[in-house]
Formats: structure tokens, sequence, C-alpha cells
């Protein structure tokens, strides 16, 4: 069964935050909020945490995970990124925006897409989401609370810890956190592609 969490929108607290790190240290598989919708996260390099998103949603080894990062250095160490395509990253962050980039070694092979070695980053705009990163002090394995064959991803604590009580270990709810995904914009080839449009502005990068 799992454990939820009640977190402050504006002012988490920070009992329960450190609470909820201390579960992600130890393994957990947590649902929490982001600046676009829910998402499912684990420790960086967990095999199980992986394994777990993947039951859960049905994806295949195509699949970019994303690592949500707190800032700036922690993104530079995990991914290869140039000087035009880091103004544009930068101009775009924190936000709705979740970018496709060539990965470094500092990140697991069983996070990477097979063929291109690549993988998803983000900096959110939220602050629980922050309060966490900031709390574990590493970025967050994680991937968009979208579930097989239903079109909207899970917004709603109560309602995401009754649906998976038994295949999370934790839900941490602070309120509403919109119903759309990221913009999923690829730089593995240096220029913008535009794989998913989301809750981020596409203007910038067409």
């Amino acid at each position: 069964m799992a454990k939820y969490f009640d977190v402050h929108p504006d002012n988490p607290q920070p009992r329960t935050i450190g609470a909820v790190a201390d579960s992600i240290r130890n393994g957990a598989l947590v649902a929490y909020p982001t600046d676009s919708c829910y998402a499912l996260g684990s420790r960086l390099g967990s095999r199980d945490g992986i394994s777990r998103i993947r039951a859960i949603r049905d994806l295949d080894d195509r699949h970019h995970f994303t690592l949500m990062c707190q800032n700036f250095a922690q993104l530079g160490q995990l991914v290869h990124i140039d000087n035009d395509v880091f103004r544009a990253v930068k101009a775009a962050t924190p936000g709705a925006y979740t970018f496709i980039l060539p990965a470094t070694k500092e990140v697991p092979r069983a996070m990477l897409h097979p063929k291109k070695k690549t993988v998803g980053v983000r900096i959110p705009d939220h602050v629980v989401t922050q309060a966490l990163l900031a709390e574990l002090g590493e970025p967050l394995l994680s991937s968009t609370l979208l579930l097989p064959e239903e079109a909207e991803p899970l917004t709603v604590g109560w309602e995401i810890k009754e649906r998976l009580d038994h295949q999370v270990d934790a839900v941490v709810d602070s309120g509403d956190c919109g119903t759309e995904p990221t913009t999923v914009v690829d730089f593995s080839s240096g220029e913008p592609e535009i794989l998913r449009r989301g809750a981020g502005d596409t203007a910038r990068f067409e």
C-alpha cells in the first residue's frame, strides 16, 4: 500500500519533503506533481525503478526516460550540449519542456535510447518538485504518469493513490498541477525537432 504525503503547494513542509526524499533514497517509486501533470520518479540508476515504470506504462526500450534536474549545474553533468543548444534550452527553462540530448557517461545505460544513446532532461518550474530535488541533491529518474490506452495523464493525488496503490510506494499530493504533459524537443542532431506538443510553447523552436 502506497504512503500518501499531503504537501503544501506554496510552502512545502521540510519534514514531509525529507520523508519523501528518504523514501526515494531507499528505493521507492513515487508519483509526484510537476509543472505539467504528475510523473513517476525513482532514484537515478535504479534498475528496479526503470522496470516498474516500464511495467506501469507498458513502455518498450525505445522510450526516453527523463532526468528531472534542479538546475543547469545538474543538467550539464548528464548531457552533451553545445553553445547554441545551451542558449535555446536555457531560455526555455525552468518550464514545461523536456529536451532530448546525447547522454554523458554519468547516465546509467538502462535509461538510454538503445540506438541513439540519448536521454530526456528537464528543469521544472514547480515549488514542490524543486524542494524535493533540492532535498535529494541529485536528479530524479522520471516519466510522465500516463497509463496505457488512456489519453489523459492522471492529475489528482487521491485518485492516483486509489489506482496505483499496489504499484507505487508513495504518492505526493500538492493539489492541481495541470493535465498537459511537457513539450518534448529533440536536440540530439543539433537542430530542434518537436516530438510532442504539450504545455510548453513550441513557437521558439519552429
